[in-house]
């Protein structure tokens, strides 16, 4: 069975860093290597919005909130996708999702809450 799976979240606060993992889990070497991944998140109330994403050539993309604070990484040989996030406000609690966009998969996301 193909699955993406997030895990790395957690309860910090304000400041504290975290780095999430996203493993795709029955997923082809091929498949994922060629694919760009990504992380979303959505928060309470609000939709799902883009933290960043790589490309298969590892070329980045981040939303304007992640930019100088989260790093998104991607190792093909571990079938994985990391996201450094550091510095953490309140403002980025949320259930972080990965993404394959080859197929538009999607993980069952982690929660990340982070208290002031």
């Amino acid at each position: 069975q193909v699955r993406l799976v997030e895990s790395g979240g957690g309860t910090m606060r304000a400041g504290e860093s975290l780095r999430l993992f996203c493993v795709g889990t029955g997923v082809s070497g091929d498949i994922f290597r060629t694919s760009t991944m990504g992380w979303y998140r959505q928060a309470p109330g609000k939709q799902r919005e883009l933290v960043a994403t790589i490309t298969s050539g590892e070329n980045t993309n981040y939303a304007d909130f992640a930019k100088g604070r989260f790093t998104i990484s991607r190792d093909n040989a571990k079938r994985t996708v990391y996201l450094q996030m550091n510095s953490l406000q309140p403002e980025d609690t949320a259930v972080y999702f990965c993404h394959l966009a080859t197929y538009a998969w999607w993980g069952q996301g982690t929660q990340v809450t982070v208290s002031s």
